[in-house]
């Protein structure tokens, strides 16, 4: 016989996943769909969650690392009818905003930056600067493109144009992925996908936020006050953990903070 007695019911418990810093592969720090996997596996699957929350802090970076992580969130959220809920702390810029996409809804800070919603490449050219020190530059290919957009070689326009037309069908993957998940909630008679980015107040507006609100108020409200907050993020590192900083990671640092400088970060 099971007694329902109230003081041994359990409170509502909601997954936390912390999903902060640019989206790279490979990168020490960065967000990737390899070191967020089994992090993103057991929030989901341990302990029968109500919920799933994002909690982001995120400029973009990668589109494919982007698209893995997301898509492995819907899966999940899908398999397990796990509703998931995005909460933005500074910024869910380009890929960030591309996780935020994968939530069922999406809250801000009304300082948060949102949107970005295009697709960057960027390098450098010094060709110049190798004639005139008097080094030629010497490349053999087997395959014309072989050589597309050699940094020490002058810019050729047909390298150009093939870049900017995979740059291009990039941002339509990126524009289907939130016009999918937004459904009708877009105001679509504005610019949304050109790359600007804006506070809450405006990304609520335009449809890319459902509501300004932080995350543990938002939870309890929706799961009631004795509502249970499981997080689960990635672990630091022995080093990093008595403030260590090790040298090769100097540079991934440096990379990260102008990722957030370019939103006034």
């Amino acid at each position: 016989m099971k007694f329902n007695l109230p003081f041994l019911s359990k409170a509502p418990r909601v997954a936390v996943i912390r999903l902060s810093g640019t989206i790279a592969a490979g990168t020490r720090g960065s967000l990737s769909d390899e070191t967020l996997a089994p992090i993103i596996e057991k929030a989901f699957k341990r302990g029968k969650p109500a919920a799933v929350a994002l909690l982001i802090n995120s400029p973009g970076g990668s589109p494919v690392q982007s698209s893995l992580i997301a898509q492995r969130i819907r899966r999940l959220a899908d398999e397990k009818e796990i509703p998931v809920h995005a909460f933005v702390e500074d910024v869910a810029a380009s890929g960030g905003y591309w996780l935020a996409s994968s939530a069922d809804d999406i809250w801000a800070d009304g300082a948060s930056i949102i949107g970005s919603i295009g697709v960057i490449s960027a390098g450098f050219g010094a060709h110049v600067f190798l004639e005139r020190q008097g080094i030629e530059r010497r490349v053999h290919t087997a395959g014309k493109s072989k050589s597309t957009l050699d940094p020490f070689q002058k810019e050729k326009p047909e390298d150009v144009k093939r870049l900017k037309a995979i740059l291009s069908e990039m941002h339509d993957l990126f524009i289907a992925q939130v016009k999918e998940r937004r459904e009708d909630k877009l105001l679509l008679g504005e610019d949304l996908f050109t790359g600007e980015f804006w506070l809450a107040g405006r990304a609520l507006e335009l449809g890319l936020i459902d509501g300004i609100g932080h995350m543990e108020t938002k939870l309890k409200e929706l799961y009631g006050e004795k509502v249970k907050l499981m997080r689960y993020g990635r672990k630091k590192s022995l080093l990093s953990r008595f403030g260590a900083q090790v040298a090769t990671g100097g540079l991934g640092a440096l990379e990260e903070r102008a990722e957030f400088a370019r939103y006034g970060l």
